[in-house]
């Protein structure tokens, strides 16, 4: 049977800034087969099931491009990235446990859907478990896992975990494996040849942070003889079938010209780069070398919420204030950044990103009805649905979520699981992980 929404107003599509009223989105299955006027599609549909949303705009699902599933929100704080990672970060990973990464990732995924949020690059560790919540909350999941491949670093997952899940969940249509590095310091060379090869050999993406820290560059210089981008390129990382670099905030001028060369995806987080004091990424000078640019919260430690509609503004006004031009990144910029900039990213643009026939029936709706959204001026001279939706609406706005053409939030509520049950097995998991943290003693005793 079809799936006919309707809704006062609908935006399939922020790269053409259109704007539909009594607008309609006919679904079959898991696909979107019609996008227009809700009257015609209802008389040339009548068989299709309506589903009335009322006072709300239809979007196309909101797409993570950076997040780390966790359970350690509020508890990692004050410190620059890589004192971040040494004294907060990397002792959990030394002692989290399989069924902590899943309750943290069934969490994670309720919160992004509840906000909007129908597909999330996630870099977590055992996966499985990760691609098991995804499931079952309906959530659609780009999977990376979090790999160390060094011996010093070898408290993450490893290379042969990540090849398991490439080969285990390859053909899934709502869990696509990539290959993850959590950086390419945390390889060594045949970690890093091995990394790529294997992206070649699944024909799958390949993703890592990049140039998230001023204080990385001198390294770079160090080992590899380069800046990062310069670096990957002479590796041959930036030849894998599709390469997507988290941050990305210290690329000079040739380093955008080379991303922009391999089509490389660039994954924006601007909470995250403002908590840690990373620095500003050069995105407006990114999306005008053609650089497919999504957006990103980061972790549930490094923001402290996975409302994605947060990240849109923060984006617009950051890029803003260190321009000091008011005119940069325009709302409908940066809501595309969130759709098909993200879905550009991933390579799946035919799939993602916006509300057409053929793609997958991934949309939600946010309501109009609340002082946030008010004045609502669709269209004209003075429209501000894109302002009011990039500026003024938070991820609680979401009435509705759809993925794949399956209803999993409606009326603001989770349709797919018991949100209670899956704080309390947040929070059941907590006690025993940081009891593990902290019998390994301080950071001089953790890191070796």
């Amino acid at each position: 049977m079809s799936t006919l929404l309707t809704a006062d107003l609908a935006v399939p599509d922020a790269t053409t800034r259109q704007v539909l009223e009594r607008a309609g989105v006919l679904v079959d299955g898991d696909t979107i087969t019609a996008v227009g006027a809700a009257a015609a599609l209802r008389a040339a549909h009548p068989e299709a099931e309506e589903v009335p949303l009322g006072e709300a705009v239809l979007l196309p699902g909101l797409i993570n491009a950076h997040h780390h599933s966790g359970v350690l929100r509020g508890t990692a704080e004050h410190l620059p990235v890589w004192k971040w990672l040494e004294v907060h970060i990397d002792p959990m990973h030394r002692v989290l446990l399989p069924h902590e990464a899943e309750a943290a990732a069934r969490l994670c995924y309720a919160e992004g859907l509840l906000a909007g949020t129908t597909t999330v690059v996630d870099m977590w560790r055992h996966m499985d478990g990760a691609a098991r919540a995804a499931r079952e909350l309906g959530n659609r999941l780009v999977s990376v896992n979090y790999v160390g491949a060094h011996p010093d670093h070898d408290f993450f997952d490893s290379l042969d975990d990540n090849e398991r899940m490439l080969r285990d969940w390859a053909g899934d249509d709502r869990v696509t494996p990539w290959v993850g590095l959590e950086h390419p310091f945390y390889a060594d060379d045949a970690g890093l040849d091995r990394a790529i090869a294997m992206a070649h050999a699944h024909g799958t993406g390949l993703y890592t942070h990049c140039s998230e820290s001023r204080d990385e560059l001198p390294d770079w210089q160090a080992r590899f003889g380069a800046r990062p981008i310069v670096a990957l390129e002479r590796l041959g990382f930036l030849d894998a079938p599709k390469v997507a670099l988290a941050h990305a905030v210290w690329l000079d001028e040739e380093e955008i010209a080379i991303a922009a060369a391999h089509d490389v995806g660039i994954a924006h987080a601007p909470v995250s780069n403002m908590k840690l004091a990373s620095g500003v990424a050069p995105v407006v000078r990114m999306l005008d070398a053609g650089l497919a640019v999504g957006l990103g919260t980061d972790g549930e430690k490094e923001n402290n919420n996975l409302d994605l509609f947060e990240e849109l503004k923060t984006a617009s006004l950051l890029a803003k204030l260190s321009s000091m031009d008011a005119a940069v990144l325009d709302a409908w910029q940066v809501l595309g950044m969130a759709t098909v900039g993200g879905a550009r990213m991933l390579g799946m643009a035919d799939r993602l990103g916006r509300l057409a026939p053929g793609l997958r029936a991934d949309v939600i709706a946010v309501r109009t009805d609340t002082p946030r959204m008010t004045p609502l001026i669709p269209c004209g001279r003075f429209e501000n649905i894109a302002a009011n939706l990039v500026h003024a609406v938070r991820g609680s706005d979401v009435a509705f979520s759809m993925v794949g053409g399956a209803p999993v939030v409606r009326d603001g509520r989770l349709l797919t699981a018991d949100l209670r049950e899956l704080i309390d097995g947040a929070r059941a998991v907590v006690p025993g992980l940081f009891a593990r943290r902290a019998a390994l003693g301080s950071p001089d005793s953790v890191v070796p």
